[in-house]
């Protein structure tokens, strides 16, 4: 409990402490946008690193060379704890925003970083406001943001199999033309999820898939590209379970 307290508490600080900090990102988005999602980035990026730190989490990571560096990506993952959005954030190579539930919106501190960083508020109880958040986030790929989701809809509660991988998440990619990214995230559970509310030493292992470029696939294919790029998270998610 120690380590959860310790996290908590950072957690706490740090929105707190960070609401002037806040206030001075809104006037710089103003004047000059992109230097905001540098700093927003940076910013949040270390509370992460910080956080990961003191749960004592050590990360392998796999393939990491395959992100393109050039342009706006869909990442796509498997979702098994609250600490995926922290090892998959501080390893982006640009601004990314993340699929979350609307129901963040509930916490103003948290809620106004996450906005900073182009995080789509989702709700999965509409059909018109999920249709809406999907064109958003096509115009922000389109703008150069990647966007990173995690189809299966919700955390997964066991660490044996994946959740079917809802079909929506990839009109992103078709759309937009971006590339998908698979990631694939082994044990991120055994930090907090597996043993509430302990946090615990774990070591995750994270691989990057090659990038699918949709464009270039077949009418086929296409209709296949949410089982296709689930059974590449799979395959690698089983191939990685000795490593951690």
């Amino acid at each position: 409990m120690i380590r959860f307290t310790c996290i908590a508490l950072f957690v706490v600080i740090f929105l707190i402490v960070s609401l002037p900090i806040q206030l001075v990102e809104y006037f710089i988005g103003k004047s000059n946008p992109e230097l905001r999602d540098r700093s927003s980035l940076a910013i949040v990026n270390w509370a992460f690193r910080v956080v990961l730190f003191m749960a004592g989490t050590s990360v392998t990571v796999l393939g990491e060379e395959n992100i393109p560096k050039d342009e706006a990506v869909l990442y796509v993952g498997n979702h098994r704890s609250y600490f995926d959005i922290l090892l998959t954030y501080i390893r982006v190579p640009g601004p990314t925003g993340y699929m979350a539930k609307v129901e963040m919106l509930r916490y103003p501190s948290l809620c106004t970083w996450m906005r900073y960083l182009h995080c789509i508020f989702l709700d999965r109880t509409d059909i018109k406001a999920g249709m809406k958040s999907i064109l958003n986030a096509i115009d922000k790929i389109k703008s150069g943001i990647s966007i990173c989701i995690f189809p299966e809809g919700t955390r997964n509660k066991t660490s044996e199999i994946l959740l079917e991988f809802h079909d929506g998440s990839f009109k992103i990619a078709e759309k937009s033309g971006c590339p998908v990214v698979p990631i694939s995230i082994n044990n991120a559970g055994a930090i907090f999820e597996d043993h509430l509310p302990r946090i615990k030493k774990a070591h995750v292992v994270i691989e990057y898939g090659k990038p699918i470029y949709v464009k270039n696939l077949s009418k086929e294919e296409r209709r296949r590209i949410s089982p296709m790029v689930q059974e590449i998270i799979k395959n690698n998610y089983i191939k990685n379970k000795d490593l951690v």
